[in-house]
């Protein structure tokens, strides 16, 4: 899971990205910190669409299926 701290600091690394622009070892931390938000993000979703129940006309109940 990203941490608040993370999320300040990836905004930090954009909007300096933006205004003057980044060294190396920034441009590596900001690449390493989207990378983390973003499979945090994924994960997220899944879980949320992993819980989701399908109630059929009939009443019937099923879990989504993965696509595959």
């Amino acid at each position: 899971m990203v941490t608040e701290q993370q999320i300040k600091r990836i905004n930090e690394l954009a909007k300096k990205q933006r205004e003057v622009g980044l060294t190396e070892e920034e441009k590596a931390e900001q690449a390493v910190l989207r990378r983390a938000y973003i499979d945090s993000f994924k994960a997220s979703l899944e879980g949320q669409l992993n819980s989701i129940t399908v109630v059929e006309k009939d009443g019937s109940k099923h879990k989504l299926e993965k696509k595959k």
